[in-house]
């Protein structure tokens, strides 16, 4: 059933108690979980999902080559007994760092009005909530279904490679064949359109670094040497004048220099300089496609020095990048989305896009998944004051429950 809120005036659902979602948030927003320091959220998500019937288990894995973390992973498989769809579920309770500048508790999940404020509140404690309500609804009906339901609340999703899901793709936690992964993150917030708001892509990435070589030489005879500095921002400069083809969808990819270090001594030519870009991809673009950008930039640079182009060390081959990918819109699992926030809410949503990447890449573009990502509205993600809007908190709930109850089967309780 849903009702009109009418202070907000959207439509809500009923389903899910406002109180009861509340206070799942809290408890998960009061626990600090920046990537890498998750432990303790795990054990409170499995033992609140154990206490309600969920099937939930942790994966642990360690990663050993970059960073010696031993990640956990929360999972679990909901058989339905009947032919059916495989329904990925997909969310991550850890957080970025602490960053300064907050004017609140950033674990107190204080509320002013409909705004529940706190570090991962909207990126994305509340999608994981909702995730964890919809499922708890869903099992109290103990009668068989379609299909397969294959949930995971990950860690490190917010680290340099998202561990978390990789490894869930390296364990094989992840049906490859699945027929469409549902994940949580903040949709609405994300694209900065109103709520609700189903985003069917993303922009990918890849990071990589330039490395010059030049000559050193006395600073008072810069003539004798090549500069490597110098050498780095003419390179630099035309890599940012390269043109990017534009996506229907996506709009054009993108590069950012994150990083540039060179010289330091006291009265000498720098004979070494490097840079770290960060190039956000779409569609159609690849590995393989940035790496011959970067060359076509340096040999417009027409430097003296050498330079080297470089990836980022990654654990393995498939992870040292986030593949862009987009979803049709007349897709049949688009279709059964829209009418499932049609029945929970009784708006139509809009179809958005994301500018950047996350664990979606993953399973849109590694494993060709159909992604859906679905969630709350809030805001100041990354930054002070992380809010997110209780009652699309509520709502999002309701619909993964009702998107479950389509692909079980199941009429979903109008």
């Amino acid at each position: 059933m849903k009702v009109m809120d009418n202070k907000e005036g959207r439509a809500m659902d009923r389903t899910f108690d406002r109180g009861a979602t509340e206070r799942l948030l809290s408890d998960l927003v009061r626990i600090p979980s920046p990537y890498f320091e998750e432990k303790e959220i795990m054990g409170f998500a499995r033992d609140w999902l154990e206490r309600r019937g969920v099937p939930a288990e942790f994966h642990h894995f360690h990663e050993k080559k970059v960073y010696d973390y031993k990640g956990i992973n929360v999972i679990g498989t909901l058989e339905g007994g009947l032919p059916g769809p495989k329904v990925i579920l997909n969310g991550h309770l850890d957080t970025v760092k602490l960053c300064s500048g907050w004017t609140r508790d950033p674990f107190g999940a204080s509320i002013e009005g409909n705004r529940m404020f706190g570090l991962g509140a909207c990126d994305m404690k509340s999608g994981c909530a909702t995730i964890m309500l919809a499922l708890q609804e869903f099992v109290k009906d103990a009668s068989p279904f379609r299909g397969s339901i294959h949930y995971s609340l990950v860690c490190d999703e917010e680290g340099p490679f998202g561990l978390g899901t990789d490894a869930l793709i390296l364990d094989g936690k992840i049906p490859p064949d699945a027929d469409v992964a549902l994940i949580t993150e903040p949709s609405s917030a994300f694209a900065d359109v109103g709520f609700p708001s189903i985003c069917l892509g993303a922009r990918g990435g890849w990071n990589y670094s330039v490395k010059v070589r030049g000559r050193s030489a006395h600073g008072a005879q810069p003539e004798e040497g090549i500069n490597a500095v110098s050498e780095a921002a003419k390179i630099l400069l035309e890599l940012e004048k390269s043109e990017l083809e534009p996506h229907e969808k996506l709009g054009p990819g993108s590069i950012c220099c994150v990083e540039f270090h060179g010289g330091g001594a006291a009265l000498s030519v720098p004979d070494e300089a490097s840079f770290n870009v960060f190039r956000h991809v779409v569609v159609g673009e690849t590995r393989e496609t940035v790496i011959r950008e970067a060359e076509e930039a340096v040999r417009r640079a027409c430097i003296k020095g050498k330079a080297d182009i470089r990836f980022r060390v990654a654990p393995h081959d498939e992870c040292d990048g986030f593949p862009s990918y987009v979803t049709p819109e007349d897709h049949e699992m688009v279709r059964q989305m829209v009418s499932s926030i049609r029945e929970a809410t009784g708006r139509e949503p809009a179809f958005s896009y994301f500018s950047s990447v996350g664990d979606f890449c993953y399973t849109g573009g590694r494993l060709g998944i159909p992604t859906l990502v679905v969630g709350p509205k809030g805001g100041n993600f990354h930054a002070a004051d992380e809010y997110v809007e209780l009652d699309t908190v509520v709502a999002t709930a309701g619909i993964v429950y009702r998107f479950l109850c389509r692909m079980a089967g199941r009429e979903g309780g109008e």
